[in-house]
């Protein structure tokens, strides 16, 4: 016996209770509200200080990469312990610092806080899309993962070839790619919670920080290039 409570794989290599899936659904939730925070202050801190301008051509590449992966290794090893959410408060920090160089761009421009208002609505519009989705899907989804992951290595390729490169063209493409990758992400993120296939919050809140921090991000870079209006 279940007592009656929903028990049930849905291949992704894990088994539920819906209360278990609902917890780390509302757990998750918070702290990705949470991690915001972070994010903002760390946005702040590096257009305040001047660090936007340190993070310019191969130094912010290797920066961001070294930082990047240094981050989600340290809050895998900790995802279980005490340390785990502070690390990955640390982390939405160093994304903060991260975007300062381009919130600083977009800020030069005479609409630049409009336009970044206008990219943190559309995502906040896209994941409540895909959260929605998420809960009425009943499709698996979890083969949508593997071409995924192709996709985002790819994006990782093409971007770092584009810091040298500088085009314009291939950065909107990018964007375009990165903002259909990364949304399809979400939902795949979100259903993996709401199937069971992902049973930590502290994981759980990384893989959706990342997928609406590179929809944001790519929201904004169309934004600044096709909307951004000079003195």
């Amino acid at each position: 016996m279940l007592n009656n409570v929903e028990s049930f794989d849905r291949g992704y290599g894990e088994v539920s209770t819906a209360a278990e899936r609902n917890k780390v659904l509302r757990n998750t939730y918070w702290l990705l509200a949470l991690s915001l925070v972070p994010t903002v202050l760390g946005a702040w801190f590096g257009v305040a200080m001047g660090i936007a301008q340190l993070m310019s051509g191969w130094v912010g590449l290797v920066v961001f990469l070294a930082g990047a992966f240094g981050f989600i290794y340290a809050i895998e090893k900790t995802k279980n312990s005490a340390a785990g959410v502070p690390v990955l408060l640390g982390f939405t920090f160093f994304m903060g610092l991260m975007l300062s160089r381009m919130i600083a761009m977009v800020l030069g421009f005479k609409n630049g806080s409009e336009l970044i208002m206008t990219a943190f609505g559309g995502t906040a519009g896209v994941f409540f899309v895909m959260a929605s989705l998420s809960s009425v899907i009943k499709r698996d989804l979890s083969g949508m993962g593997k071409w995924l992951f192709v996709g985002a290595m790819a994006l990782v390729v093409g971007g770092v070839i584009n810091v040298f490169v500088g085009s314009t063209a291939g950065m909107m493409a990018m964007s375009v790619a990165a903002i259909g990758i990364f949304s399809a992400y979400m939902l795949y993120d979100l259903k993996r919670i709401v199937d069971g296939g992902e049973t930590n919050y502290i994981s759980a809140t990384l893989a959706l920080y990342l997928d609406i921090i590179n929809v944001f991000q790519s929201l904004l870079a169309l934004l600044g290039i096709f909307g951004g209006e000079r003195d």
